[in-house]
């Protein structure tokens, strides 16, 4: 099924074009990861594609955009915060019921954060703050998930472990990513934009080494 069809679009933002004449169609089911250095438009794509899926998306935005006066457990818990009543949500800020606490831990034991849950994000790493966005991602359950360079803070492997949780743990994963060798590895589609153009969309095993090389080639 075809979530998202794009035709010659211009997209940005304040009135001004940041992509011109995008035409792009993502279909249910496909990891497909954006490449291009910094700039080339990935983050604006990600946005718009983040609108238009509106609440059917989970969401992991480069500034993380943490409650750093807010524990760990409910920066996660806040992944679902639309789902429920007003009440619940207050009480689960202030005294926070069982199952949600038993269902955030699980989510952290995954990314190797469990013993972080009372902690603040200011007490936290990078890489640790970055889990977080992460884990409340996860929590939200959403079938779609629109990340934008969610392991930059991250070793290799864990980056590649993490990416592996997120991808299984969606019906549809859109990524940004700087690491050409984990797009490769992780995507069904690499689609390389260049100068607010894309100028490829293909399967990674398509992709040679000159197109990625372009990419990162000032013109």
């Amino acid at each position: 099924m075809t979530l998202i069809s794009l035709r010659s679009e211009a997209i940005g933002y304040n009135g001004e074009a940041v992509l011109k004449n995008v035409s792009l169609t993502i279909e249910e089911g496909e990891t497909i990861v954006f490449v291009g250095e910094s700039g080339a438009g990935k983050s604006t794509l990600l946005a718009h594609l983040n609108r238009l899926c509106g609440s059917r998306s989970a969401l992991i935005p480069q500034e993380l955009g943490l409650a750093d006066n807010l524990s760990v457990f409910h920066n996660v818990y806040m992944g679902r915060l639309d789902r429920y009543s007003f009440l619940t949500n207050l009480r689960n800020l202030v005294w926070p019921a069982d199952p949600f606490v038993g269902d955030i831990r699980q989510t952290l034991r995954t990314l190797s954060l469990e013993e972080k849950m009372p902690d603040l994000p200011t007490e936290l790493s990078g890489g640790q703050r970055q889990r977080v966005a992460i884990g409340r991602a996860l929590f939200k359950s959403a079938d779609i998930l629109i990340a934008d360079e969610p392991v930059s803070a991250l070793d290799e492997k864990l980056g590649r472990d993490v990416l592996d949780i997120l991808v299984g743990a969606h019906k549809t994963t859109l990524l940004a990513l700087h690491d050409v060798e984990a797009a490769r590895h992780i995507g069904d589609r690499l689609v390389g934009l260049k100068e607010g153009r894309l100028v490829f969309d293909k399967p990674p095993n398509q992709v040679s080494s000159a197109e990625l090389q372009d990419l990162y080639e000032r013109g």
